[in-house]
């Protein structure tokens, strides 16, 4: 048996009430296998191939849905675009709830087109590797971001403890995130990864989204890798591979949309401004990234030079995943002013902003608070929760009137205590 999945309980709600929902994530995040202990074998599934033509998904994919009237799970549904037409007209026919469950790891055609051409009729959960929680075996409560958001104050960040058993900070960062590399003895995550990588370049991205120089790519995605936690500089990049700066942003694209990149808009009231500004930039799991840079082992982690950097990845990745599974979801954004004042994260929830540094320090002091400081004179008509300083501390604190630093790890409320917030 896996390990119990915070999304589980959104999924079975949303299989309830909706036709069609699509599950989308990285390769080997964990969707089948959450998909399989949910519905067990009550639900038929095919297992789509980007090859082979399973059960005439692409020759006769109406042929293939009336062979399952009641309900079916399609896995890997992007290797069948000819399916998303399909699935429309069963569904117009009949728009009974839990009629489909689709799995995607890419999201440059398919899933796209499913978003387009079932609006009303899909929903969607974007499931990620696992969070700091779910890796030791606590993914069955809450979290604390929930939480946290609902009730900003120190009665609740007190109440809550660290998570049991989650190793160090620079293990968990070279485990990172997906399912098997939690279980793997460390000496063979660089094997692990190294397979995942290959997979992911010579199956997915040269057959899927037509990069023709699959080296010249790997190269790439070492590059972001090394520049996570970054504002994104299509520019800088294109010039470290001598590419333009257009493939640069149209090989981001490719990352993103293979769940491996994710990004930060920059806030500002201001619209123009949010357009113009530079994102942020994460790789999606700091396994992955370790492996790109040649990281041996948890040792190795400790010395590298962006540490911090990988730490503030692993972190805004944890509180992304948690987010996921909100409604409604929350807006995550970065900070940065002329001055060079920066949030790390910005939290937009209920017309409230909860700013969120992250810092790798153990006794982070006053002075970690200061972008949040910044954030609130400069904005003071915004309205802004008390700030987090997420740290590897021991327990949560007041740094200043209205900041607070929260263990990296931190357990959140137990399910069924006041703060649960599901």
């Amino acid at each position: 048996m896996s390990l119990p999945r915070s999304a589980a309980a959104r999924l079975l709600r949303l299989i309830e009430h909706f036709p069609v929902v699509v599950v989308a994530g990285a390769r080997q995040v964990g969707k089948s296998t959450l998909i399989s202990e949910l519905l067990g074998e009550t639900w038929p599934v095919v297992t789509l191939d980007p090859t082979l033509d399973v059960g005439g998904a692409r020759a006769d994919p109406d042929l293939l849905l009336a062979s399952h009237p009641e309900r079916l799970v399609i896995d890997e549904v992007q290797y069948a675009p000819e399916l998303v037409a399909a699935i429309k007209r069963a569904v117009d026919r009949d728009r009974r709830p839990g009629r489909f469950v689709l799995t995607g790891s890419q999201q440059w055609n398919v899933l796209r087109s499913l978003a387009e051409s079932l609006a009303g009729r899909a929903v969607f959960l974007d499931l990620a590797g696992f969070t700091f929680a779910e890796a030791v075996g606590q993914g069955a409560s809450p979290g604390w971001l929930g939480a946290w958001l609902a009730r900003p104050d120190a009665a609740v960040l007190l109440a809550w403890s660290r998570l049991p058993g989650g190793g160090s900070v620079d293990e968990r960062l070279f485990r990172g995130t997906l399912p098997d590399a939690t279980r793997l003895p460390l000496d063979l995550l660089p094997d692990y990864f190294a397979g995942y990588r290959r997979t992911y370049i010579e199956r997915d991205v040269r057959l899927q989204a037509e990069v023709n120089d699959p080296q010249l790519f790997g190269r790439f995605v070492g590059i972001c890798a090394a520049l996570t936690a970054q504002e994104v500089n299509s520019s800088h990049l294109g010039r470290e591979l001598g590419v333009s700066p257009a493939t640069a942003r149209r090989w981001l694209a490719v990352l993103e949309g293979s769940f491996l990149w994710f990004e930060l808009p920059a806030w500002s009231r201001n619209g123009v401004k949010r357009v113009s500004e530079r994102p942020k930039g994460y790789i999606a799991d700091t396994g992955f990234a370790c492996a790109a840079q040649l990281l041996a082992s948890p040792a190795a982690v400790e010395v590298y030079p962006r540490r911090g950097a990988l730490f503030e990845t692993a972190v805004v990745a944890d509180i992304r995943a948690q987010a996921a599974i909100l409604s409604p979801r929350p807006q995550l954004w970065h900070w940065r002013a002329h001055s060079g004042a920066e949030v790390d994260l910005l939290v937009e929830w209920n017309g409230t902003l909860y700013p969120i540094e992250v810092k790798l320090h153990s006794h982070p002091g006053r002075e970690a608070a200061r972008g949040m400081q910044a954030f609130r004179a400069s904005h003071p008509d915004e309205r802004i929760a008390p700030g987090l300083v997420v740290a590897p501390v021991e327990r949560a604190a007041a740094l200043t009137r209205d900041a607070w630093q929260l263990p990296w790890d931190s357990a959140g409320p137990s399910p069924g205590s006041s703060a649960d917030t599901r």
